[in-house]
This record gives structure tokens, sequence and C-alpha cells, in this order.
């Protein structure tokens, strides 16, 4: 049998090259008026493709609001801060539209391919030949300048901080920090938040001198570093420390590290895998959630740890949990263990946003960290002129959810139903895609 093991140099790819752009976006004034059609929360990556789908529904009167006012722009802050060069999501995932002829991904690092590497040239005559392969984090950025640009979207989002998010029979009233919109139908494309750490760890409250989360800055590190976490967040902070020449401890729950292409089991991403999510019943689907949810990095990392491992640059410490991080950064595990380091980086995972805090609670419906909406519209239940796409549609469309792949699906059903809810004043939409 033969194995192939990814090399570590695909993790590389140039950031920050001049693309060129289709047209300068002509940029809103300081507040989007009082009222819209639409109103989208959230301009990533899943906020980028409701917004393009419903551009090619003929849906113009939109309103994106996002936290920095720049579609796509916490998504790449965040990768920045992590130095990741490459995205797991091959080129067939990307935002975008089903069924129109848009450029895609592909194509668009097709034409762009003088300003291309060898190396991710490569990747390019892969994925047209139906293999694997990684996309540079800098061709899909410029890919979502390009859709911004070409679909218009630049010139209805705004910087705000939504607090509330009211649905009535009629409208959606949705208050930000400087002003209200009231909307017809609204789209929750909020995405996922870090997991907290247990209170235990050092009894609550901001952490010890010298500990931060994977999404902050950390504190000026030296010599000695403690990264927690098994995915692959944890995999790209240990890379950096081993970069600048650290020695790492790495506490992994697990018994063994999990590598594999997607981070979550390929066939969700295909039709047979969602409808074989699709068959079974609530608690057949939490189960599901519960195995392929797991945390997993690629396989490209495997070598440089495991290279990393073996010269004692790097100590694993499988099977273990933290039981307690103290001043000095002392890091305590379960086993009895201590570790002594530095800083401590923690990489925990994420939570799925449900709209729990802006959509009052009873209109949310969450049970087991999941909300009550339509299989078919991924409308709220008992909210209908609000629908949501991205992680928090995971019991509905499964794991593949909160990746692009997964938004591409959803955002199909969300823009065809409220369309015709727009052409029809039908809210429910028993006549999708008539």
């Amino acid at each position: 049998m033969i194995t192939f093991v990814p090399e570590p140099h695909l993790l590389d790819s140039p950031r920050g090259r001049d693309w060129p752009r289709v047209g300068a976006p002509v940029r809103p004034g300081t507040t989007p008026g009082n009222s819209a059609d639409v109103v989208i929360v959230g301009a990533g990556p899943a906020g980028l493709a409701v917004a393009s789908a419903l551009w090619h529904h003929g849906v113009r009167d939109v309103v994106v609001l996002d936290r920095t006012g720049r579609p796509c722009g916490r998504f790449f802050d965040r990768i920045d801060r992590l130095g990741q060069r490459v995205l797991r999501s091959p080129y067939e995932h990307h935002p975008g539209v089903e069924g129109y002829r848009d450029c895609e991904l592909l194509d668009f690092a097709r034409l762009h391919w003088a300003r291309l590497t060898r190396t991710e040239r490569r990747e390019i005559r892969m994925a047209q030949a139906g293999h694997r392969s990684v996309v540079p984090v800098d061709v899909f950025e410029a890919y979502c300048d390009h859709l911004v640009t070409s679909h218009h979207i630049a010139e209805t989002t705004w910087q705000a901080s939504v607090r509330e998010v009211l649905p009535t029979a009629d409208a959606v009233t949705v208050r930000a920090d400087r002003f209200t919109v009231t909307a017809r139908h609204a789209v929750l494309c909020l995405g996922e938040e870090r997991s907290p750490a247990p209170d235990a760890w050092w009894g609550g409250g901001r952490p010890p001198a010298g500990v931060s989360f994977w999404d902050e800055p950390g504190p000026a590190g030296g010599p000695r570093q403690i990264v927690v976490g098994a995915g692959l967040t944890a995999a790209h902070l240990i890379a950096d420390a081993l970069r600048a020449g650290r020695r790492v401890h790495w506490v992994v729950r697990e018994t063994a590290e999990r590598y594999q292409c997607a981070d979550v089991n390929s066939s969700f991403f295909r039709p047979e895998g969602r409808a074989r999510f699709d068959g079974v019943d609530r608690a057949g689907r939490l189960e599901l959630m519960r195995r392929h949810r797991r945390a997993s990095i690629m396989f490209e990392f495997r070598p440089l740890l495991r290279e990393a491992e073996s010269d004692g640059r790097l100590v694993v410490h499988r099977g273990e949990a933290v039981k307690e991080i103290g001043d000095g950064v002392v890091c305590r595990l379960e086993s009895g263990r201590v570790v002594e380091a530095d800083t401590a980086v923690l990489a925990l995972g994420t939570t799925p946003s449900s709209g729990a805090g802006l959509i009052p609670a009873d209109l949310v419906g969450e049970r087991d960290g999941w909300p009550d909406l339509d299989e078919r519209t991924l409308r709220y239940t008992h909210a209908p002129r609000v629908s949501v796409v991205g992680a928090a549609a995971g019991l509905m469309l499964g794991p593949a959810a909160r990746n692009i792949d997964g938004h591409r699906v959803a955002t199909a059903r969300v823009a065809a139903s409220i369309a015709h809810g727009l052409r029809h004043g039908d809210v429910c939409g028993e006549r999708v895609g008539a």
C-alpha cells in the first residue's frame, strides 16, 4: 500500500501580493437608510455568499452590517494573526452562488497564473485533475475582493455592532450601536466565537499574565511556550513558535492527534453525505455532530510536527487535560504533571453563534446548543423573517454547515426563500424556487 504524505512546503505561499481590481468600490456613507428589504448581519464568507446570491436574485435593497466594516475583514485578520498562508478548503469550496455563471475561485486563480508560484500552479493542476489541493490565502482574499466589487457589496456594507434583532410578524428591526434598520427579512451570518476556558483553570475572568487566547495579541514570548488544543489553530501556533526558536509543550486531550484533509469527513460535502445526515432523527444528528466536529489538523503539518518532536523542540502531552493554570505560567495537568513556560496560548475550539443574545431566547428556541430552524428555508421556526447561514445551521445541514462549501448550500436555500417571499409576500416560503 502506498501512503501519501503531503509536503510541508505546501503550507507556504506569498502574502500581500498586488492583485488587479475590477474597479474602485463606492464606499457608503456613515450610516445606511432606516429601511431595507434585507439586512445581513455579518460580512464573513457566509455573509459574502448571501449578499452575492441575493444580487443574482435581483434583490438589491440590502444592508450588510459587520463589526469591522470590511467584508471578510475579521476572517482574514484571524488568519493573519496565526500566520496562516493556505486554506484547508479546496478550490471547489468558495463563497459564491450555485447555479449562476460567476467567475469561480479556480477560474480566478488561473486568470492570474503569472502571479502564482510554481507550487501554487502545481496545486491548480491537481485541482483541475480532481485531486485535493490547497488554496493560497492571498488568492482567496483577492477572489473575495473580486466578489465584493462585482456584486456591489462594498456599497451596501456598514461598520456596526449589532445589539438586537427584533422580529415581528411583518418586519425585523435590527438595532446597532449607531443606528436602527427595519427590514422585511434578516439573515444572521454570525460564524463562531472562541470557546472559553473552564473557570476552574484560574478562577474565571481574565487569564493570568502570560496566558492568552489564539485570536488575541499574545504576550511577549520567552524561549518556552505552552499550546493547549488539538486542532488546526494549535498546529499554526506551534509552527509559529518553532519558527521563532521556542521550545513548545503541546497539551492534547486525545491520546493521539487527528490528521485529515478537511475539518469534517469529506462525505458530508457531497449530496449523498447530506442525505445520510437527513435520514436520521435529532438524537442521531446530535451524535453525528459530536463525532464529526472533532478537532483535526491538515496532513501537511504532520512531517513538520513529528520532526520537531523527534529532536526535542516539541514535547507533546497526549491524553492529558489541563487542571489549572497559575501565575508564572505554571500549567498543572490532571495526571499531576506540571509544565512551566514563559507563555501559554489557548486554542480550545469554537462555538456556533446561535443568535442567542440578539434575538429573544423564546424565538431562538435553542436546545443542545442549536437553534430551532426550519429545515427547508433555514428560518427560525418562531421567527420566520430571520434566517441563518453558517455554523448555527449545523443540525439542519450537518457538520459541513460551518465550512465555506456548507455556506453555499445554505445560501441557495435562504436566498431563494427570501427572493420568493419578497416577490410574493410569502413569509413561510411554501413555493421556494417556483
